[in-house]
C-alpha cells in the first residue's frame, strides 16, 4: 500500500516536471518572438535586411539611430523589467504564502518612485539625466533598511506585511506631498506622467544602470526555490529541514528592492504584473512556489513585452503609458482573485 503510494508520488513530480520543461520552452520561444517582434514595431517601419546591416556596420542613418538608440534598449528594458516583476511578485507570493502579495506589498515600488520623484522635484533630473534612476534605486533600498528597522530582524510574516503597508503609506504620501508642494506645474505634470509608467525615450544609459542591478535580484531570487518549497510546508517543518527563515526572508527582500527598485526607477509605475503572471503559471508547475520563480520570470517578460508592443500599435494620438495598460488588465483579474479567495473562504 505504502509502495504504491511512493509511486504515486514519484510519477505526479515527474509529470509535473515534464509539464515545467514543455512550459518552459514554449515561454522561451515565445518570448524569443516577441523580442524580435519589438524592435520592428513603431510608427516608422523598418525593414528587417537593412536594421542588422545598420546594427552590424554601425551606421549613422536614420533607420540606425531608430535601431539602436531607440528600439533596442526599449526591448532590452521591457524584457528585464518584466521578469523581475514576475520574478518578484513569485518570490514575495511564496515567502507570505499570501496569493495577493506582489512587490507594492513590502514599500519597494513606492519608495522608488518617491526617490525617483526626488529626483525630480529637486531638479536634479533635468541636471544629471542617470538622476532619475539613481533616485529610484537609493529609495528602495532605504525602504528596505526602513523595513527592518520597523519589523526588527526576528519579525514574523504579519509584522513584515504590516511594515510594508506602512512604508507603502508613508512613500505614498511624501510623493503625494512632493506633487502638491512643486512650484513648477510643467514639472508636477512631468512627475505625475512619469508615474503612470513608460518604457519610451529610454536609452542605453538606462540599461547601464539599471540591468545589472535587475540580474543580481533575479539571481538571488531564483536561488530561493528550495527555501519557498521548504515553507510552503509550514515554518516548523522548513526549520526542520535546515532552512534559515530569517536569511531567506533577507535574500527575497534585498532581491525584491534591487531589481524593482532598478525596475520603477527607469519605467515608473508598472502595477499588477507580478499579481497576474505567477497565478496564471502556477497550475502548470504543480503549485510549487520554488518552480514558479522561473517560470514567472519568463511569463512577466513575456507580459511587459506584448503590452509594450500593444501601446505602440494603439493609435490615439498620444501614445498610452504602460502602466496604464497593464493595470487595466491587472486590476479585473485582482478583482477575481478577490472574489474566488471569498467563496473558497466561505
Amino acid at each position: 500500500m505504502l509502495a504504491t503510494g511512493n509511486q504515486r508520488l514519484i510519477e505526479r513530480d515527474r509529470e509535473s516536471d515534464k509539464c515545467e520543461r514543455k512550459l518552459l520552452i514554449l515561454l522561451s520561444v515565445a518570448l524569443f518572438l516577441l523580442f524580435f517582434s519589438s524592435l520592428f514595431v513603431g510608427p516608422v517601419s523598418i525593414d528587417l535586411f537593412s536594421s542588422e546591416w545598420s546594427f552590424l556596420s554601425e551606421s549613422t542613418s536614420v533607420t540606425a539611430v531608430i535601431f539602436q538608440e531607440i528600439r533596442l534598449p526599449r526591448a532590452i528594458l521591457a524584457l528585464f523589467i518584466g521578469a523581475t516583476l514576475g520574478v518578484s511578485g513569485a518570490a514575495l507570493q511564496g515567502l507570505l504564502r499570501n496569493p495577493l502579495a506582489e512587490p507594492g506589498v513590502i514599500g519597494v515600488s513606492g519608495s522608488a518612485s518617491l526617490g525617483a520623484v526626488i529626483a525630480f522635484y529637486s531638479g536634479a533630473a533635468a541636471i544629471f539625466p542617470l538622476a532619475l534612476p539613481i533616485g529610484g534605486i537609493s529609495g528602495a533600498m532605504l525602504a528596505v533598511i526602513f523595513l527592518y528597522l520597523l519589523a526588527g530582524r526576528e519579525s514574523s510574516i504579519l509584522t513584515l506585511i504590516l511594515a510594508g503597508i506602512a512604508v507603502t503609506s508613508l512613500s505614498g504620501a511624501l510623493t503625494a506631498l512632493a506633487l502638491n508642494l512643486s512650484p513648477n506645474p510643467y514639472a508636477a505634470t512631468e512627475i505625475f506622467f512619469w508615474l503612470m509608467g513608460s518604457l519610451a525615450d529610454r536609452s542605453f544609459e538606462h540599461v547601464y544602470i539599471a540591468v545589472p542591478l535587475m540580474v543580481f535580484g533575479i539571481a538571488s531570487l531564483l536561488g530561493c526555490q528550495r527555501g519557498l518549497d521548504a515553507l510552503a510546508l509550514g515554518e516548523d517543518t522548513a526549520r526542520s529541514l535546515g532552512i534559515n527563515l530569517n536569511h531567506l526572508t533577507l535574500r527575497i527582500i534585498v532581491g525584491v528592492a534591487l531589481s524593482v527598485g532598478a525596475a520603477v526607477s527607469v519605467a515608473g509605475g508598472i502595477g499588477f504584473v507580478g499579481l497576474v503572471v505567477p497565478h496564471l503559471l502556477r497550475p502548470f508547475v504543480g503549485y510549487q512556489p520554488g518552480k514558479l520563480l522561473l517560470v514567472s520570470a519568463l511569463g512577466g517578460a513575456l507580459l511587459l513585452l506584448l503590452a509594450d508592443i500593444v501601446v505602440r500599435l494603439i493609435s490615439t494620438g498620444q501614445e498610452l503609458k504602460l502602466g496604464v495598460l497593464t493595470s487595466l488588465i491587472g486590476a479585473p483579474f485582482f478583482l477575481y482573485l478577490v472574489l474566488k479567495t471569498r467563496r473558497q473562504l466561505l
